[in-house]
């Protein structure tokens, strides 16, 4: 028999569970006169992960040969598994089922199942006690054969995996068993009555779980071509180069696919049963109605075929690439960062860049793709491709073609995961194999299916990764604490922004429990998170709400009114579809459900005269510039009376002065027992059906969590771990965040939303940047045409960085360096949101909170408000006092991946409510021109104070930062 079989053949023997291999070096000197093999041998005695060393195992004789029999031998001898226990527990080869790491320690040392059950608990862990159960039926049946050999070895290959019997193994003990032991028999059709008879092809749908695109390929072909699980298994483990732990997603599921369903009267015990929330966004995208038929199928049901057809029909359709993109990122969200690869080091040090698999996995995954193309064939989805010796031709292009498609480096515009034409054409000219090129193909025609764009954009210029990253020496100003993920498979990673409990290991990030979208998803949302997801019916344009429960499962939903998706906009004798944005005259719009919504800036007629358009304001309702604010009822201080009418309130519903200036609990409103706090908040709800209440009604908490770690700061300048203690205390909250002592003395800020606060700690615990020094007295331009309204008199602060290219936010003064995103959201929609959270309206913050999860980056933070003609302006601004071209880059980054999604209308924001909300998205970014000078000018001097403030704020885990200035 061929030696991979036998190492197959032994790895199913002991249920194709990793082990921790114990291969004794000395055997890799029979390999001494073959090279090549005693690197792979060599490679075994080092190796410490289990998919790994599995992975190597089964490519090992590819490396050395069948006919070195005694290195075989030597190998054989210490293959994991060879010195086990040997005192009877049948439960020993299951342990690696145990998903805890206590309980797989403590299977590993018992002697009995008794000995487990303290630790492993059978309601979580399962697939150990199944596979237990089995392998105790499996010794009792198997002990009938006596010593006929033969007909005891098919008997234990019934019980030899997770998988059920097949109908030939069933058939084959029949055949060699029945004249030896009917007990036997009979014991085994116990077993096997109770799983169904299934067809590899039932399991297509666990494909999806793999990690590595080239292993879910290589999955769909092996389910629809073998038959036996034998030849499934090992085509697998090979493929994918991983083996069957309960804790590898495609495992997990493929495994557990194999167990008899439960019965039919078992009631669901979640609304999302059975179903992937996530990916069933994504079906609204498709263009054709064939797919999006085949993407609800294989969203709400497991188990369905339907992922043979979708794969033919639709996965590397040129129609479907914006379904196929909202799959890609629901599987694999791009991320910022890029580093400790091994083998594809070009794509190292790459901090401002996006990724969607930067990982070891993905790193070994591409070295495999070259062993593998070194046959001479290059395996794609669509086509194989035959080509001559890569290592010879161009090695350094292949390597970067294997990389990038691993790693898959994603721009802002299609996300996909392709190479540029261009390259393409050229590395099968000089390297394709034409005498076994398929007949009528050209590199041109074949790269024309393959990669079809050449728009830097839309694909992976490769030129970028055949040399180092040019900041492989710089000391990391860019971190990204959850790239890769540090925390369990249940839990989702958040930047550290609170800082640390004192003596407490200070770590950047935190882990927190999160809910599956969906029970077959593997997308996680925040723990309480309010998600909107489409109906079990996949009927288009059917929503509803749902929270993510204590106990990791989406519940309480409620169903939304369903949007008519087949309505469409008139627009200059033209109809658009719903969900499509355009421009009218020089507003930007997008159609919802008939309705056309645009962004507000005025424009100025053409046809007006030359004094008409000197006089244009460029406000709403042609609102002369002059700034005497008014607070309305939504929370949201207004420059002028003229604008707040012009943003639909009545007189009665706004009054003179900035709303900070105004006390909401004077005369206090809440009842004797309870204590009236200040709540600022500006809502996006209408204000009649919900009330935009700016304070909240607390009694004297009882008891407070002090671990709960979430420091403010009261007026009295002291500092509290968190609110409850504070309110406890019978304190003020003057802001939140770590108390700052040049922020015991009031030096008043104007912020970008023209509201005055009293420091600029004040500022930012309201989520709002500062435009400048001083009270608030000018209205910047909103359009950006010229305003007369105070600003040239404004002493602006000089730019963080020397050659930054800064944009101005709406209604600002003064320039920053950040990203800037202006979003259009639907005001029906957040009264819906409202309306189904008890009434209780959606607020700006309610937007930065959920937001501000998303940037993955320390050295950036999220700021925003309410426009004054209601769009969202959000700004990602470096943290630093004086911050790098590349922090710059980073946040610029981080705002370009957030307009992105919106516009995409992709699930990883629009499953979030209130983000679900949003329409379109405008873009602008800052950049720099060369590199930041120190800062030495007395305008940054005196700005020096307000910045440093800013860095402690915002980096508050840094406990002993010290502001000179």
């Amino acid at each position: 028999m061929r030696v991979c079989c036998q190492i197959t053949i032994l790895l199913l023997a002991c249920n194709f569970y990793a082990f921790v291999y114990t291969q004794d070096p000395s055997c890799c000197h029979h390999a001494v006169d073959l090279p090549q093999c005693k690197d792979a041998c060599d490679q075994l005695a080092t190796i410490r992960s289990e998919s790994r060393l599995m992975h190597l195992l089964q490519r090992l004789p590819s490396y050395c040969p069948e006919s070195m029999n005694d290195l075989w031998i030597c190998i054989n001898s210490t293959l994991p598994g060879a010195s086990r226990k040997s005192d009877g527990w049948v439960g020993l080869g299951c342990c690696e089922l145990a998903i805890s790491v206590e309980c797989r320690r403590e299977c590993k040392q018992a002697s009995s199942k008794n000995d487990i059950t303290k630790v492993c608990r059978k309601d979580t862990e399962k697939p150990l006690y199944s596979c237990i159960t089995k392998n105790e039926m499996g010794s009792v049946c198997c002990s009938y054969a006596g010593r006929h050999t033969h007909c005891r070895e098919y008997c234990q290959a019934i019980f030899r995996t997770d998988s059920s019997p097949t109908v030939s193994q069933i058939n084959t003990v029949k055949e060699y068993c029945q004249s030896i032991s009917p007990q036997l028999i009979i014991c085994v059709a116990n077993y096997t009555k109770s799983y169904p008879t299934r067809s590899p092809t039932d399991s297509l749908y666990c494909c999806d779980r793999a990690e590595q695109a080239h292993c879910q390929t290589a999955c769909r072909r092996i389910l629809r071509t073998m038959s036996t699980e034998h030849e499934i298994m090992e085509g697998l483990i090979e493929e994918c180069g991983s083996q069957p732990l309960p804790q590898d997603p495609l495992w997990q599921c493929f495994l557990g696919s194999a167990h008899p369903h439960p019965p039919k009267s078992d009631p669901e015990t979640s609304p999302t049963a059975k179903m992937d929330c996530a990916k069933l966004h994504c079906c609204s995208k498709a263009n054709t109605s064939q797919c999006r038929v085949m993407c609800q199928e294989i969203s709400t049901n497991w188990g369905t075929q339907t992922w043979q057809e979708f794969d033919q029909v639709c996965e590397y359709s040129p129609l479907e690439t914006d379904l196929i993109t909202c799959l890609a990122d629901v599987r694999e969200p791009c991320q910022l960062g890029c580093k400790d690869l091994t083998y594809c080091t070009n794509f190292n040090n790459r901090p401002t860049e996006l990724f969607r698999s930067c990982n070891i996995q993905s790193d070994q995954g591409a070295m495999n793709d070259i062993k593998l193309w070194s046959n001479g064939t290059i395996k794609m989805p669509l086509m194989n491709i035959p080509v001559l010796d890569i290592k010879k031709c161009r090695p350094e292009m292949w390597k970067a073609v294997a990389c990038a498609l691993q790693i898959k480096p994603c721009y802002s515009k299609s996300r996909s995961s392709v190479i540029c034409k261009s390259d393409c054409v050229d590395i099968l000219t000089l390297c394709g194999d034409f005498s076994r090129f398929p007949e009528g193909h050209s590199p041109e025609q074949i790269c024309e299916l393959l990669s079809p764009t050449d728009d830097p954009e839309r694909c992976i210029p490769l030129q970028r990764y055949l040399t180092p990253s040019p900041f492989e020496n710089i000391i990391e100003e860019v971190i990204h604490p959850c790239n890769p993920n540090p925390c369990p498979s249940n839990h989702l990673c958040e930047v550290n922004r609170r800082g640390c409990h004192p003596g407490q290991d200070c770590k950047p990030y935190f882990c927190v429990p999160g809910c599956k979208l969906g029970e077959a998803s593997e997308f996680l949302v925040h723990m309480e998170a309010r998600i909107q997801i489409p109906v079990r019916s996949g009927q288009t344009g059917c929503y509803e709400v749902c929270t993510c429960g204590q106990t990791g499962r989406l519940e309480n939903c409620a169903e939304m009114p369903c949007t008519d998706t087949t309505k469409t906009c008139a627009v200059g004798g033209q109809r658009k579809s719903h969900g499509t944005s355009f421009k009218v005259d020089c507003k930007s719009c997008f159609c919802y459900a008939g309705e056309t919504i645009c962004f507000p800036p005025q424009c100025p007629s053409l046809d007006n005269s030359g004094e008409q358009r000197r006089a244009f304001t460029g406000l709403p309702c042609g609102c002369p510039d002059h700034f005497v604010p008014v607070c309305a009822r939504n929370g949201r201080t207004y420059p002028s009376a003229c604008m707040a009418r012009c943003m639909g309130f009545r007189d009665s519903q706004f009054m003179f002065g900035s709303c900070r200036s105004i006390g909401p609990c004077s005369p206090n409103p809440c009842p004797r027992n309870q204590r009236c706090i200040p709540k600022r908040r500006v809502c996006l709800t209408n204000t009649t059906d919900y009330p935009c209440l700016q304070y909240q009604c607390v009694g004297r908490p009882s008891g407070c969590d002090n671990n709960q770690l979430d420091p403010v700061c009261d007026t009295d300048n002291t500092e509290h771990t968190n609110l409850c203690l504070l309110y406890q205390s019978g304190k003020t909250l003057a802001y939140m965040g770590h108390c700052q002592d040049a922020c015991r003395v009031t030096r008043e800020v104007c912020g970008h939303n023209g509201v005055t606060y009293n420091t600029v700690c004040e500022a930012f615990s309201d989520r709002v940047a500062v435009d400048y020094q001083g009270r608030c007295h000018a209205l910047g331009s909103l359009s950006g045409f010229p305003s007369d309204s105070g600003c040239n008199a404004v002493p602006c602060p000089a730019l963080s960085a020397a050659g930054c290219n800064p944009i101005t936010p709406p209604g600002a003064c003064c320039p920053v360096c950040a990203g800037m995103l202006q979003i259009l959201w639907n005001k029906q929609q957040m009264n819906v949101f409202a309306k189904l959270n008890h009434n209780q309206p959606v607020t700006v913050h309610d937007i930065l909170r959920v937001l501000r999860l998303h940037i993955s980056v320390p050295q950036c933070d999220i700021f925003g408000y309410l426009s004054i003609d209601s769009e969202l302006v959000i700004l990602i601004i470096p943290v630093d006092q004086q911050p790098t071209p590349l922090q710059i880059e980073a946040c610029s980054k981080e705002a370009e991946k957030i307009d992105s999604l919106i516009n995409s209308g992709s699930p990883t924001l629009s499953s979030h409510v209130p983000l679900s909300a949003f329409l379109t998205s405008e873009l602008k970014l800052s950049t720099v021109s060369s590199a930041a000078a120190p800062c030495t000018s007395s305008l940054c001097v005196s700005n020096c104070l307000s910045l440093c403030l800013l860095l402690a704020f915002l980096l508050s885990y840094l406990n002993n930062l010290n502001c000179h200035c």
